[in-house]
């Protein structure tokens, strides 16, 4: 049985980079098809002929007038999926359309609805209004993942690794010191996992984009949104700077970090990560050290799932891991998704 929840919504894309030409990306397993049209709506159907199965993405095949002529045979679509010409006759058959998918253009995130599109409720999809936001400036990105969307979601629910894997980056020892509070909000699908740091190594990534220097408090508060949407709150201040008792946070630098899984196949993910800050907001230098040092950071997730892959890939049948305290999130997390998945939860892990 698949891992992957269906009738779920899903970031097929950032907005930038759907244009007025065909451009294909594969999710949960079904290739797509996307376009924007004249008018600036984005369009999304499968990307696949109905006559001999010739991808509308590869050439020769083109966009004309927002219309996708196949470059096998010649068949050609509208936006909507419905063929309008075939070759050699006049009668279009009329099982002659494409499968459409729902989308919603939001947050600077294309989101594309996978499963039955009769259940395609748009108020479902969680919200990350920084990234389109004119108090925050946004670096982004997206690397390929040759893993499981699953081993992603344990990484980010789990940020203690960031002391080991992340060093000189945005790790320090207090993360994986620290211990985490979770709760999980059944109701609503949220898993929260907070680790507040009030005298911590200030990394690289905040000293040199924030100016602190020395010990600071570092606050790291998750919000994971089952099955794609990730949000670390990341609050970081000078010692004992604490909000006030309104909920303002003047003297705070804020940086909110949102990650969109999304799984390509069941083996492999769309990894796509954005860094919003509300400091510095016109210094491109900043811009340019935060995006290329999340850059790295992903890099070195990327390179430690991937091998982890392959572990799994090869382990013998039954084999159980062990969890420990700084887990409770990322399982709570594989409940959710198990659930979503119509499987029963994984076997509880061994408890240390």
């Amino acid at each position: 049985m698949s891992s992957i929840p269906r009738d779920q919504w899903y970031v097929a894309a950032f907005g930038y980079e759907i244009g007025n030409e065909l451009f294909s990306r594969t999710i949960c397993g079904e290739s797509l098809l996307f376009w924007r049209t004249r008018a600036g709506t984005v369009t999304a159907v499968s990307d696949r002929c109905v006559h001999r199965r010739f991808p509308l993405s590869q050439a020769p095949s083109r966009l004309v007038d927002d219309q996708v002529v196949c470059g096998y045979h010649g068949f050609t679509y509208g936006a909507d999926g419905v063929c309008v010409a075939v070759p050699g006759q006049t009668r279009v058959p009329r099982t002659a359309r494409l499968k459409t998918y729902p989308i919603v253009e939001q947050d600077g995130f294309v989101w594309v609805w996978i499963g039955d599109p009769a259940k395609a409720d748009p108020a479902r999809i969680p919200r990350a209004p920084w990234l389109d936001s004119p108090g925050y400036t946004t670096v982004s990105g997206m690397e390929p993942l040759k893993a499981r969307f699953g081993l992603l979601v344990d990484n980010l629910l789990d940020l203690s690794h960031e002391t080991y894997l992340h060093g000189g980056y945005i790790g320090t020892p207090e993360v994986a010191a620290t211990p985490i509070t979770t709760e999980v909000d059944e109701e609503a699908g949220i898993v929260y996992v907070s680790r507040h740091m009030d005298d911590a190594e200030c990394p690289p990534f905040y000293a040199k984009s924030t100016g602190l220097t020395g010990r600071i408090m570092r606050w790291q508060d998750i919000e994971y949104t089952p099955p794609c949407l990730y949000k670390l709150h990341s609050r970081i201040a000078p010692l004992g700077v604490l909000p006030g008792p309104d909920g303002s946070d003047p003297d705070a630098f804020h940086v909110e970090v949102v990650y969109a899984i999304t799984p390509e196949t069941e083996h492999s993910t769309h990894d796509f990560w954005a860094v919003a800050r509300d400091f510095a907001l016109d210094d491109q230098a900043v811009s340019d050290f935060l995006e290329d040092s999340n850059r790295t950071v992903v890099l070195q997730d990327v390179e430690a799932l991937d091998v982890l892959e392959q572990v799994i890939a090869t382990e013998p049948e039954g084999y159980q891991e062990l969890s420990i305290n700084i887990d409770t999130g990322g399982l709570a997390a594989r409940r959710m998704l198990a659930r979503m998945a119509g499987r029963d939860a994984a076997p509880a892990a061994r408890r240390a």
